[in-house]
């Protein structure tokens, strides 16, 4: 029997979770507001406070870390992978930490801290389907500009766990269907699977898509520059583009019920704000039917913002003609993880190695 501890760092919160083989004996989900998050400059600064986290889970829980066969975190920031369950190696971790991949998305602590522990109490470490699992189709690369290329970076983990049960709901498999999958919480991705690919998404963490709690959303490029020339610094920008902007920016938290409260006792601006939101999501995932063609089997909305029904309701509304919309409030990602590294561990699957080279290497 395997003790399987599994990491998964959010941009507003620390998952946490403890397995004996599948059975999920222990689970803990810890909100951070952002400016709680904001006081450290960089992201790899907040190792030391994530990883105290979950020692004191541990330690709540009566578990020594020493008795711990398997660290599992959730990853981002190295060079583009393929998806599946990948072996944490020292290569892995020195790329994530220098974010190689050049994005800083606070979902790379997972491999990080689970490299640490690992090394400090024992066992093995994994990662499964991190934020930058690249399986995009070419038309969704080039930009404008040449040699500037959009990245893939998406919810990768929770939309894949998703996929695979409605799929399995419809009497399919992944590979078999064509979905639209919403992730909404602190972070916004709406992607385009088709035939087990995830073939184009918008960058959440880059500046693409709808605003979100935490995050900037897409931004015309002269309003951009003229932000900038008013006073304002790249490195500023930097931090709202995934921990400052969106709720944060316009009301200095990112805990979306308190915003909903706001909405509730009347607060018009709020509502604005609110419904700006769940219209810019409404827009992606139109933009994500004409990359399927309009052949979509389901829109599913996942995340932790889907607990909201006013939310629900206005994508409903805008996008019911496109296809059957299903709700899968919160996220699979903490069974996802020990379940895919489970079957490594049993030998009936096999974990990927990272090769620090990026899948997408550019056009000819």
């Amino acid at each position: 029997m395997y003790k399987i501890l599994v990491i998964n760092p959010g941009s507003t919160s620390t998952k946490i979770s403890l397995f004996e083989d599948d059975k999920n004996l222990y689970t803990e989900s810890l909100f951070h507001d952002a400016p709680e998050l904001l006081k450290f400059p960089h992201v790899n600064d907040q190792t030391g406070f994530r990883k105290q986290v979950i020692l004191d889970f541990l330690k709540a829980h009566n578990t020594n870390p020493s008795d711990i066969d398997v660290f599992v975190g959730r990853g981002g920031s190295a060079q583009t992978q393929h998806a599946g369950v990948t072996v944490i190696d020292d290569r892995l971790y020195d790329d994530t930490k220098r974010a190689v991949g050049g994005n800083n998305h606070p979902a790379k602590l997972g491999v990080m801290i689970a490299y640490e522990l690992c090394k400090e109490y024992g066992g093995k470490m994994f990662t499964l389907n991190p934020t930058n699992v690249d399986e995009l189709c070419d038309y969704a690369r080039p930009t404008g500009i040449k040699g500037v290329y959009r990245k893939a970076q998406t919810h990768v983990l929770n939309q894949k766990g998703i996929a695979a049960i409605h799929a399995q709901k419809l009497g399919k498999k992944y590979e078999d269907c064509r979905f639209i999958i919403c992730h909404i919480d602190g972070g916004i991705t709406i992607t385009a699977h088709e035939y087990g690919k995830m073939i184009d998404s918008n960058e959440g963490a880059g500046g693409d898509g709808p605003f979100t709690p935490t995050r900037l959303g897409s931004i015309p490029i002269l309003e951009i520059c003229d932000y900038l020339e008013s006073g304002h610094t790249v490195s500023e920008l930097r931090i709202m583009l995934s921990r400052a902007g969106g709720f944060v920016n316009h009301f200095g938290t990112s805990n979306s019920d308190t915003i909903h409260e706001r909405i509730e006792s009347g607060d018009k601006y709020a509502k604005l704000i609110w419904e700006t939101m769940c219209y810019q999501i409404c827009k992606e995932i139109g933009a994500m039917s004409t990359v399927l063609k309009g052949k979509v089997d389901a829109i599913l909305l996942t995340g932790g913002l889907v607990r909201f029904n006013d939310l629900v309701d206005f994508i409903k509304n805008r996008c019911g003609f496109l296809a059957p919309i299903e709700l899968y409030p919160g996220e699979v990602e903490q069974e996802a993880m020990a379940e895919a590294v489970l079957k490594v561990l049993r030998g009936e699957d096999t974990a990927n190695t990272y090769t620090g080279e990026p899948v997408f290497k550019g056009f000819e």
